[in-house]
């Protein structure tokens, strides 16, 4: 499934932060929290959000959609400046800052594809590898690394992509989420320099927010449980893992709203008496359903271990809660390991692994296809990084149905026999 295709860099900017904002408006670094350091060496995130524009030319890209993109990735980060700043680890400070002063700014690359733009925003299979020079990479070394870096890449005659790479140790996904958000509210908007953000879309920066209730400095404990498992590397330098992903291919399941209510009463049926309760969300149906399709896929020795993980967002679960539109980290990893005997049942694999995630409350919805910059919805939204551990990602349906839609990155064989599994049974 080799394809050929060519992606020229046609420029590389740094936009930083206008109108630049009065000296007082800076601090000189954000410190981090427990919950930032819990992700010190965990890989940035990579993700694409694809835009169709079927009816514009490069000239029209050139002179009025870059244009716009660039004045209010600008604007944005007048609203956001530690994403223009850089993540720091000072010679007098046990744990590193996030750094920022007005001379910072965002890379920003601008780039032409070849790539066939519909089988890249389409859910059938095609080879991992054509994603990846989609994507920008982190400026990064052994003493800073950037927070964000973005690509803006156009597809002649059929649209253009916005690459987003982002430091897991600064930002969550829902962080993320909220700065894309932002910058499309100020696109859409015209690109006024006085445009103020909506209330859910400005960043709260008070770290205060964030208690450490142990009284061990978790933060520390975290940072020092990671230098012990890189022998007590502090280099900062960022190196995503891509070795596995030119065996890989990609693709997006769909789970519709009628399949989650199947799927319910199928555990249900199946649940002990004890779990009849359950709180089924979208998110527990379909990572439950998909995890017990992943390891029926990959077959092998039922003895195998299995391990099952997800990142919950803990804003809405500490007491008191955390501001929804706090910036930073404020997840947490939840998971645990399982023998694939016990996925691999047909009658009760799927409830098996439906009960293993009862501690996630709701679904973690993004409603990443409500990222319009002016252009319309986006036409597909693919998380990159997933290549990194044949993981999956979740996003909502964009079709606004309410379903699940499901992005998967795995071998071929992998791959086609979990598509020849997907919802037979439901």
């Amino acid at each position: 499934m080799a394809f050929s295709s060519r992606v020229k860099i046609l420029d590389t900017t740094r936009i930083k932060p206008s109108p630049e904002p009065p000296i007082s408006a800076y601090q000189s670094s954000l410190p981090l929290t427990f919950c930032d350091t819990l992700w010190f060496k965990i890989s940035p995130v990579e993700r694409l959000f694809f835009y169709n524009l079927q009816d514009f030319t490069p000239a029209d890209f050139i002179s009025d959609v870059l244009p716009r993109l660039k004045q209010s990735l600008s604007l944005t980060l007048r609203h956001y400046l530690p994403v223009a700043g850089n993540l720091k680890w000072p010679a007098n400070s046990p744990k590193p800052v996030v750094s920022y002063a007005p001379s910072d700014g965002v890379s920003l690359t601008v780039a032409e594809s070849d790539a066939d733009f519909d089988r890249l925003t389409s859910n059938g299979i095609y080879d991992a590898v054509e994603l990846h020079p989609l994507v920008p990479q982190l400026t990064s070394s052994d003493d800073s690394a950037s927070v964000i870096a973005v690509q803006i890449t156009l597809f002649p005659t059929k649209g253009f992509s916005i690459g987003i790479t982002a430091h897991h140790t600064v930002l969550d996904g829902k962080t993320t989420t909220m700065f894309m958000k932002s910058w499309a509210y100020l696109c859409k908007q015209g690109n006024a320099e006085n445009a103020l953000l909506p209330p859910e879309l400005t960043p709260v920066f008070d770290r205060n927010v964030i208690y450490d209730t142990t009284g061990f400095d978790l933060d520390l404990v975290f940072l020092n449980q990671w230098l012990t498992l890189t022998a007590g590397d502090k280099s900062l330098k960022v190196s995503p893992n891509k070795a596995a992903a030119p065996s890989l291919v990609r693709a997006t399941v769909t789970i519709t709203r009628e399949d989650l209510k199947k799927m319910r009463e199928r555990v249900l049926s199946k649940s002990s008496e004890n779990s009849k309760q359950l709180h089924l969300s979208p998110f527990v149906l379909t990572l439950g359903y998909v995890m017990s399709c992943l390891v029926k896929a990959r077959g092998g020795d039922g003895d195998r271990t299995v391990p099952l993980a997800f990142a919950a967002d803990c804003r809405p679960r500490l007491d008191p809660p955390v501001p929804e539109n706090y910036f930073g980290n404020c997840n947490t990893g939840l998971g645990d390991f399982y023998k694939a005997r016990d996925f691999m049942d047909l009658e009760n694999g799927f409830a098996f692994a439906a009960e293993k995630v009862i501690s996630v409350a709701g679904s973690p919805r993004f409603n990443l296809y409500g990222t319009d910059f002016g252009w319309g919805r986006p036409w597909k939204v693919v998380v990159v990084s997933i290549d990194e551990n044949e993981a999956i990602s979740m996003a909502e349906s964009r079709d606004g149905s309410r379903g699940i839609e499901v992005g998967l990155s795995l071998k071929k064989n992998e791959m086609e026999r979990f598509l020849s599994m997907f919802l037979k049974d439901v």
